[in-house]
């Protein structure tokens, strides 16, 4: 008889995987899958076994404790950021970027955000149709990122290559001569940026970072290669699907859209509401069981893989009522789209600020805009990491 968990990753299963979830849930709450690459993984869908496993310190994020040297390859240069550290070393790389990240200096980039986001909204007016993500979704958070970074206008293209190449890299989709084509050109753009930056540092974080390389050993060259991945991929991939996703949800459901519109301060509440209904991060990155341990009854040996299903989490009833409607209305709880524990998302605020500002502004610019494509014909994006679709095509004065 097939498992519940034979359907995982399929084309259908990406496309709506909550009932699959909800199987899972009730049957197979913690179990070993295999995942698209290959490798097998213990599975965790329910909220409070997920909650659990997010803190749990005996699951190591540093995978390079597990395998000899030699086997280490060529992409662990990325590697190198807190994402995949433990303590102490996380601790510390995590105080390094988080200066970047305080609660004055995100405030202090709402006008700034606005801006970026009036003069796209601008752009679109005269199209009757647009893909959202292409025209809004996108070049926001990778103006923003790339403006933080110290990135020149002219090079912000790349760095959508390269972040794409992050991402659909994680499932093995892409050719690995083609990924190590293009990392090599990431990683050749970086260090040719860092030694511009030492001769002529600015004020952005780029420029941070490598003064407090040069001033000691808080940071490798190696770290930092990592930690600007990471913030590409944090600061800009997975803001990119929480814009599309939450335009898309409300679109999808009318009513919830007309009383936000009637009410405009709930904006904040119907943005938490999109994370939890349906999330820009689909799965927790990898950890893996540092010993051999006993986790909610199960025997996970030194080694094993262990992912979690934030999504699958976030639809869990026994956390949330009616977990399959979307409620702008819900009284809060806490929804682990952002994770949780020491690896907590770093640009959460960030992140709600540049939603907060994309999707108020979409709404109030183009109060008549419709979806221009049925639900069977979005692609979503293939893997392990982000959820979200490749276009979404919008008619702006329906």
């Amino acid at each position: 008889m097939k498992s519940v968990s034979d359907t995982l990753f399929t084309k259908p299963f990406i496309a709506n995987p909550y009932p699959t979830y909800n199987q899972l849930r009730k049957e197979e709450p913690i179990t070993q899958i295999r995942l698209p690459d290959g490798q097998y993984a213990w599975f965790i869908t329910r909220y409070e076994d997920a909650l659990a496993a997010l803190k749990d310190q005996r699951f190591i994020k540093d995978f390079r404790k597990l395998i000899h040297e030699d086997e280490l390859n060529y992409y662990t240069v990325l590697d190198e950021n807190m994402l995949f550290a433990d303590m102490p070393d996380h601790r510390r790389l995590r105080g390094l970027v988080s200066k970047a990240f305080t609660p004055q200096m995100i405030v202090g980039m709402r006008g700034r955000i606005q801006e970026i986001t009036d003069h796209l909204l601008d752009e679109m007016a005269n199209h009757q149709s647009v893909d959202v993500i292409d025209s809004l979704a996108f070049p926001l958070p990778i103006i923003v990122i790339c403006e933080m970074l110290g990135i020149p206008t002219e090079d912000r293209d790349k760095f959508r290559i390269w972040s794409n190449v992050l991402i659909e890299g994680t499932n093995g989709a892409m050719v690995q001569e083609d990924m190590e084509q293009h990392m090599d050109n990431f990683i050749h753009y970086l260090k040719e940026r860092f030694a511009i930056v030492r001769v002529n540092p600015g004020e952005d974080l780029i420029s941070k970072l490598v003064i407090t390389e040069a001033e000691g050993n808080q940071l490798t060259e190696k770290e930092l290669y990592g930690v600007v991945s990471l913030l590409i991929i944090a600061g800009h991939e997975t803001t990119v699907n929480f814009i599309g996703n939450s335009i898309m949800n409300l679109l999808e459901h009318p009513e919830q859209l007309e009383l936000l519109k009637k009410q405009p301060t709930l904006i904040t509440n119907a943005l938490e509401e999109t994370l939890r209904f349906n999330g820009p991060v689909e799965y927790s990155t990898s950890r893996w069981a540092g010993e051999d341990i006993l986790f909610k009854e199960q025997s996970m040996k030194k080694g094993d893989l262990v992912i979690i299903s934030l999504n699958s989490a976030n639809h869990d009833p026994e956390q949330f009522k009616d977990p399959e409607i979307l409620d702008i209305t819900r009284e809060k709880r806490k929804h682990l789209a952002f994770g949780k524990g020491i690896h907590a998302c770093l640009g959460a605020p960030l992140a709600r600020l540049e939603g907060e500002i994309a999707i108020s502004s979409f709404f109030k610019r183009y109060p008549h805009a419709a979806l221009n494509i049925t639900k069977q014909d979005l692609e979503w994006r293939t893997g392990m990491i982000v959820r979200g679709v490749k276009r979404l095509p919008i008619l702006l004065n329906h």
